[in-house]
């Protein structure tokens, strides 16, 4: 554990610097390493630091920092046809995540826990700094914050949560040295509630702060409100999650149909609570875009295609419904694009990251509504959403649960949820051929570039069953992101 863990000082602080211009963060040679944490400014880069790494460190091209686990949840998923293209075809067909020797797999727990260990640092050290009381008592709650980002991430991919009981990861809560112990794993409701926890202590520090609109990546109130009601959601706290979705989304409304459809790239976008901004000089988080953009000519990999029954879950009228076509290339066609994400400059190649918009806290209040009976309530939430979708409004007839777990999928494709949604509700991957009636291939009329046609088979998923030949099932380990070797063989508590 103690080397896995451990991310020096110095590293944050070069990070850091390195992103000054748009972290604004303060030179390296100005912060001597045995004066890190006696000052709220020195604390700050740190902070900054640790958000840049985050975000902006790569593994590999294939995991381009914190939003790579979005993807690979994504991929995982039973909306997104991965393509054979460079970067998520492993983790597609669940050969991965399973194999704990895999750099993907190391390379999410390292993310995670390098970041705790900050967060730690930072909320031990920061009551004895010196410096403006309001700006130590914000960046605790960021860090507060930012820590039970990671363990509802964790909490969400590494277990089941049936009853509660079951063991997930470890909880670090004091910042790791050389010598420090490993932990055992904690049950996922524990890891839960830490995450709670450590929100429900940021709030009130956040109270009041308000941050620049052009640094959305920054932790306010209203993050802090959305990350509580996921947790409160993911551990079945249905009334605390409707009245923390309803504080997240305070001051944020619903994007137009236009704005849906110009790409998910500018954090500016009113409906955005929380998201990582890019720039020209600091773009390497826009490396996701390579996978999502599917239509952007200069797009490199173009793998997160949509399968074709995803396309039947939308009504005609739906704004969301524009963003389908069938792919024109010559070596992609017969491919469903669903062209939600593109690069904001395609010049530069470059795309701001959503993280949280007020459309989720809409759907947690319409679950949570649900599950503690109140249709009136549930059906309210859902339907002022499709309202702004154009989408036709629920009307009753069928489970209110089954059509907003399908209204997640509708609304959040391509933003992390999938994976996870499948695990907390005790879901099922669902991936079929794409045939036609006689069970032979379906075959489509796509357009060339000189104005003719040509048909084609339509494609589909490639994966269509687990690793061992099965049907995908509820519940299957082959969902669950493994523990790093390096991990297990370092922590000799792990399974204590």
């Amino acid at each position: 554990m103690k080397n896995h863990f451990f991310l020096a000082i110095a590293v944050v602080l070069v990070l850091a610097a390195c992103n000054k211009s748009f972290l604004d963060t303060k030179p390296t040679n100005a912060v001597p390493d045995d004066q890190v944490f006696n000052t709220a400014d020195n604390i700050e880069t740190v902070l900054n630091g640790t958000w840049s790494y985050m975000f902006e460190e790569f593994f590999t091209y294939a995991v381009p920092g914190y939003k790579s686990i979005d993807l690979t949840s994504d991929a995982m998923g039973s909306d997104v046809a991965v393509t054979t293209s460079y970067g998520l075809r492993d983790s597609y067909a669940y050969t991965e995540m399973v194999d704990n020797t895999k750099n993907r797999v190391n390379a999410f727990w390292t993310i995670s826990y390098k970041v705790i260990d900050n967060c730690n640092n930072i909320i031990t050290k920061i009551d004895a700094a010196s410096g403006d009381a309001e700006k130590k008592a914000r960046l605790k709650g960021q860090a507060l914050a930012l820590r039970a980002n990671c363990y509802i991430r964790l909490a969400s991919l590494y277990q089941f949560n049936r009853t509660g009981t079951e063991k997930a990861v470890p909880i670090y809560t004091t910042p790791s040295g050389p010598a420090s112990e490993g932990k055992p794993k904690a049950t996922v409701a524990e890891v839960y509630a830490q995450a709670i926890s450590d929100l429900k202590q940021a709030i009130p520090l956040l109270q009041g702060y308000e941050r620049n609109p052009s640094q959305k990546w920054k932790i306010d109130v209203n993050v802090a409100n959305g990350l509580l009601a996921r947790a409160y959601l993911y551990n079945r706290q249905w009334t605390d999650a409707v009245s923390a979705a309803v504080a997240a989304r305070k001051g944020y409304s619903l994007m137009s149909g236009d704005d849906y459809n110009k790409g998910f790239n500018d954090l500016s976008n009113i409906e955005w609570i929380w998201g990582h901004g890019q720039t020209p000089n600091q773009s390497n988080a826009s490396y996701n875009f390579h996978y999502l953009d599917v239509s952007t000519p200069a797009s490199y990999y173009q793998s997160f295609m949509a399968d074709p029954f995803f396309k039947d879950l939308f009504d005609s009228s739906d704004v969301r419904f524009r963003l389908f076509d069938w792919d024109t290339l010559p070596d992609q066609e017969g491919y469903l694009r669903y062209k939600k994400f593109r690069f904001r400059d395609p010049g530069a190649l470059v795309g701001d990251l959503v993280l949280m918009r007020a459309a989720e806290m809409y759907l947690i209040e319409a679950e949570a509504y649900a599950q503690l009976g109140n249709t009136g309530k549930s059906t309210e939430a859902l339907n002022t959403l499709r309202a702004a979708r154009n989408a036709a409004l629920y009307q009753g007839g069928g489970k209110i649960l089954d059509t907003i777990y399908v209204e997640r999928r509708k609304e959040l494709w391509g933003e992390g949820f999938s994976l996870s949604d499948i695990i907390r509700t005790g879901g099922t991957v669902v991936r079929k051929p794409f045939l036609s009636y006689t069970g032979e291939d379906s075959i489509i009329s796509v357009p060339r570039g000189n104005g003719s046609f040509i048909e084609v088979a339509a494609q589909g998923h490639l994966t269509l069953r687990q690793p061992d030949g099965k049907p995908f099932t509820p519940y299957s380990n082959y969902y669950l992101f493994a523990i790093p070797i390096s991990e297990i063989q370092n922590n000799p508590n792990l399974n204590q």
